[in-house]
């Protein structure tokens, strides 16, 4: 299975590379941050798919400068570029204080969005956390850190008008002593879901929270790929709005499509226990069928 840089699920294993680490501090973050090609203004992601409108407190790498910035910067392992990053404009995003919004786009079809009224975040949570915590001993056994979903950072919202589903987690790793923060965007479209995913430290959250508010009115499909533009005929996603919060995806011919896990706030690596979250999403996607949820 190819290694994909997108988004942090709540089913993870994090390891720090000792190559990576010496690799970082023989960068100088002043000169490597000047080093990196920003874009400004009207961007437009995988040929003209969608269109950034970045206000003036914002940057953009594309994928060659993001995947630099993710690999040689981070420390993590090569892997398929993404669409770009997002880099609030002020901040040198190789300090502490550094953070971004990673961008992918997952092509599995319309995402029909009927469920989404129905769903009880407290339950999803809860089974979200279980599915951690039963991930521990795997991860444990393969030397890496137990992980924690500690609880959502800010409840998931769907807005229904927009077509666009944002939410946050904060989860924990024993070896770091600062919890992460992962605030997730997920923008519908015609053929499939446009992801954009902030990473940093739970100190950070009102910044982050502020700023993620924004990407949401700046990111849109571009006419022809918006959600409104479906016609019959078009491919149809497996999954609906709760499977995206969760972090399932389809399954197709009998394997399981996994967004792997890319950065957290301490730069370390991060990446996912597939056997684990292959029962986890087995279960929910691929067993019995459950009777709907509804809100409480």
């Amino acid at each position: 299975m190819r290694n994909t840089y997108a988004f942090l699920l709540p089913l993870m294993l994090a390891a720090g590379s000792l190559g990576a680490q010496e690799q970082q501090q023989e960068l100088d973050p002043e000169a490597f941050n000047a080093s990196l090609k920003y874009q400004s203004g009207t961007v437009s992601l995988k040929n003209g798919l969608a269109t950034l409108n970045l206000p003036a407190g914002y940057r953009y790498l594309d994928p060659d400068q993001a995947q630099r910035l993710l690999v040689e910067g981070w420390g993590n392992p090569p892997g398929d570029k993404p669409l770009g990053m997002i880099v609030p404009a002020a901040i040198n995003p190789m300090t502490d204080e550094g953070w971004g919004v990673i961008i992918t786009y997952v092509e599995d079809g319309y995402v029909k969005d009927g469920d989404a009224a129905k769903i009880n975040y407290d339950e999803l949570l809860t089974e979200m956390q279980t599915a951690t915590r039963e991930g521990n001993a795997e991860r444990v056994q393969a030397g890496y850190s137990p992980m924690e979903l500690v609880g959502w950072a800010e409840r998931p919202h769907y807005d229904a008008a927009a077509h666009k589903l944002y939410w946050a987690r904060e989860l924990k790793v024993d070896t770091f002593s600062t919890h992460t923060l992962n605030y997730d965007v997920r923008v519908l479209g015609r053929q499939g879901v446009l992801s954009l995913n902030a990473i940093a430290g739970m100190q950070q959250l009102p910044t982050v929270q502020r700023d993620m508010q924004g990407v949401l009115n700046f990111v849109e499909f571009n006419e022809g790929n918006r959600y409104a533009d479906f016609s019959d005929g078009d491919k149809v996603a497996a999954y609906g709005i709760g499977a995206l919060i969760a972090g399932k995806v389809a399954v197709k011919a009998g394997l399981f499509k996994i967004i792997l896990g890319a950065l957290i706030a301490a730069k370390k690596l991060v990446i996912v226990g597939l056997a684990a979250v292959g029962a986890f999403i087995k279960r929910l996607l691929g067993g019995k069928k459950e009777e709907p949820r509804v809100a409480g």
